[in-house]
């Protein structure tokens, strides 16, 4: 990444800015804008996040906005309401009062005379969740967002559920929130930090188990997804999604629903900004985002709304690689989406008898034409291990690798060796008949690149609840024994296939920790099926972005290095097999102003082969921050277990000034399992 100094404009920094709702709540900003905003007016653009300014995201706030601000835009950090350096309590994901905190902070910002009254919204994550869901409100002063790794549907495609299916990460997020809001503010910026401190420790909720009993889609996960009506989506949008990051679906949707003139980009990477991301290779972000603010915001002609409508990074096949740091491909530019060029392509479902005398079981395969089978998936428990992170934020081996040991476990149907390359490009849909012998139950759909020496690496996965078959909004339980038809898309995707490589369908019925199992080790039956391809012709190298550019790094000096490790255990005398992951970010000086912070975290995922009721998860996770003789640590300790009926979800959660515990609290909540 080339690091960029000189700007048009002379930037200045207002490190703790003060917002005042209409309730009195206080929001702390940091702002960067130009020198010269007193005699010449700028547009604004507000990043709004609970991940703390001032110590959380610094790092990378540090390359963004500085670089944004100096191209003639006043740049807004805000910390949203509960959290960092602000006032008030954060109470759940997405409210209705933070949309109207961000409203009324659109309103602001465009009501100061350093503004133009045109404000822009960007954010990755929960900020490119929240710019979308407060353009769908409308605010007369938001002209434009720019969103990254997001969704439009809150249920059926985040980190609680997918497909319907109950994901490890909605316990997983829990733990996260349940530390990351423990933290206080910044006692040089708040003198009053002890008492706000105590007060969020006493609110803090536990949000897991609430997640994890709305098993349907209600009004809850309606509220925020942009896609229950996209008529509201009335600003210009430029969508950006990762292909090793789970929010890729987001990008084609808002590309083909959304009225507004909406852009969108998908490349290689993982949960983070393109212009840092891995895998390579990293685009100029910021660039971009510049030339977006430039045509909304400013009303520069620049061009941006004839910018292809869809591009996308193609992967060609390479070796599997859970810390990849670069994917060789093409970028692929879209005049319209869905494309023209995409056409629909059917592979039908069979299955090859082995030949005459041998032991061999049935082959499945995709082919043109199927006959009659039937085919049992009764897939071992700990199927999923090297299936990666919801959102792998980098290199530490997060991202899916091998697949061939989950492959031999699954029921796979697949093509011969290919005679030419073969592109994808969009959503593969994939129809079953199948029956279940219990009332609940799911199915899981990897597309995946074998290679010649057999190595098979995920290209797109899918799944669905089957309480879901026919409805997200009243899910059902099945009739054991009564067959059904069921269909449902597998992630996007953008992928060229060598030829001599085969293309597979591997199908389970578990994986593990993606999804938490089933309460019985349920056995479906297949009796037909066929994969809806999206096949693109005449790909070639149809873009060349800007190389990554950013502002200069933020000062700081390592206190302590961190270490990660990431290892699959499986203990040979009781059978349970394990996913362990250990992150501990070290301490770290901010040698601005000096305040020191680290973060250290665990997570077991545990579980036996042949008994869904043995899955346990524990995470834990400890935040640091000191400065000279002042030290506050906190520490958050959850674990998720299950029987037939329930889902239980138990967590700690313990402050300390200095030597002396200050706060604790424990939580103990079980939750019905109705559909999952």
């Amino acid at each position: 990444m080339h690091t960029k100094v000189d700007f048009p404009c002379e930037v200045v920094e207002t490190e703790d800015l003060g917002i005042i709702l209409s309730d009195g709540c206080r929001l702390s900003a940091r702002v960067w804008m130009p020198k010269d905003v007193a005699q010449k007016p700028v547009p604004a653009v507000l990043e709004y996040i609970p991940y703390r300014k001032r110590d959380g995201t610094l790092p990378r706030d540090e390359l963004m906005h500085p670089y944004v601000a100096g191209h003639g835009y006043a740049t807004v950090r805000v910390d949203m309401r509960g959290n960092g350096d602000s006032d008030g309590l954060m109470e759940d994901e997405y409210t209705a009062q933070e949309l109207s905190d961000a409203c009324e902070v659109i309103a602001w910002l465009a009501a100061q005379p350093w503004c133009t009254g045109a404000v822009g919204m960007m954010g990755k994550s929960w900020g490119g969740f929240n710019c979308l869901q407060t353009a769908f409100l409308q605010p007369p002063a938001l002209k434009a967002v720019i969103s990254v790794c997001a969704t439009t549907d809150r249920f059926a495609s985040d980190i609680h559920y997918r497909g319907g299916c109950l994901l490890g990460e909605n316990f997983g997020w829990g733990a996260v929130m349940l530390s990351y809001s423990s933290r206080p503010p910044d006692p040089a910026l708040r003198a009053d930090w002890r008492y706000e401190w105590l007060k969020r420790l006493s609110a803090e909720p536990w949000l897991a188990p609430r997640w994890a009993q709305m098993q349907e889609k209600g009004d809850y996960w309606k509220h925020g997804s942009v896609g229950e009506e996209y008529a509201r989506m009335t600003v210009p949008i430029l969508s950006y999604g990762g292909w090793a990051d789970n929010y890729m679906n987001a990008v084609s949707e808002l590309v083909t629903h959304a009225p507004a003139v909406t852009k969108g980009i998908v490349g290689p990477w993982v949960h983070q900004y393109p212009h840092s991301a891995v895998p390579g290779p990293a685009i100029g972000f910021l660039q971009l985002a510049v030339r977006w603010w430039d045509r909304w915001l400013k009303g520069i002609d620049n061009g941006a709304e004839e910018d292809p409508a869809y591009r996308a990074y193609m992967l060609h096949s390479a070796p599997p690689d859970a810390s990849a740091k670069h994917r060789a491909g093409h970028w692929v530019a879209e005049g319209q989406w869905p494309s023209a060029r995409v056409s629909r392509q059917a592979m039908a479902l069979g299955m090859t008898e082995p030949a005459a005398g041998t032991q061999a079981r049935p082959l499945g395969v995709l082919a043109a034409e199927t006959g009659v089978f039937a085919v049992k998936i009764a897939t071992p428990q700990h199927l999923g291990m090297h299936t990666g992170e919801f959102f792998p934020m980098g290199l530490n081996a997060e991202m899916p690798g091998d697949q061939r040991s989950d492959d031999a476990m699954s029921v796979c149907f697949e093509t011969p060796p290919l005679d030419a390359q073969m592109d994808l490009l969009g959503a593969a849909r994939l129809h079953l008949r199948l029956s279940s012998d219990a009332p609940l139950g799911f199915v899981v759909a990897r597309l995946c690149d074998v290679a010649p020496d057999g190595s098979s690496v995920r290209i797109a996965h899918g799944m669905r609840n089957l309480c879901h078959r026919t409805s997200m909004d009243h899910p059902s339980p099945m009739v054991p024994g009564q067959e059904v038809d069921l269909s449902f898309d597998i992630d996007q995707m953008a992928y060229r296939l060598a030829p001599g490589h085969r293309l597979r369908l591997a199908l389970s019925n578990s994986y593990w920790p993606f999804v938490w199992p089933s309460p019985t080790p349920t056995c479906l039956t297949v009796t037909q099926g066929h994969l809806d391809l999206p096949v693109h012709s005449g790909s070639a190298a149809e873009w060349v972005p800007p190389e990554p550019e950013a502002a200069k790094p933020w000062a700081h000096r390592v206190l302590r290095k961190g270490r990660a490790a990431r290892r699959i255990e499986t203990d040979l005398i009781t059978g349970q097999v394990c996913l362990i992951c250990e992150d501990d970010g070290g301490d770290i000086e901010n040698l601005i102003h000096g305040l020191v912070s680290g973060e250290t975290m665990s997570e077991l995922w545990a579980i036996h082969p042949d008994d869904p009721l043995c899955a346990r998860a524990v995470h834990v996770w400890e935040q640091r921050l000191s400065r000279g003789d002042w030290a506050v640590r906190t520490k958050a300790e959850a674990e998720m277990t299950s029987t037939p009926t329930h889902l239980v979800m138990k967590a700690r959660l313990q402050a300390w000034e200095g030597e002396h515990l200050v706060f604790e609290r424990r939580f103990d909540d079980r939750v019905d399992r109705r559909f999952v």
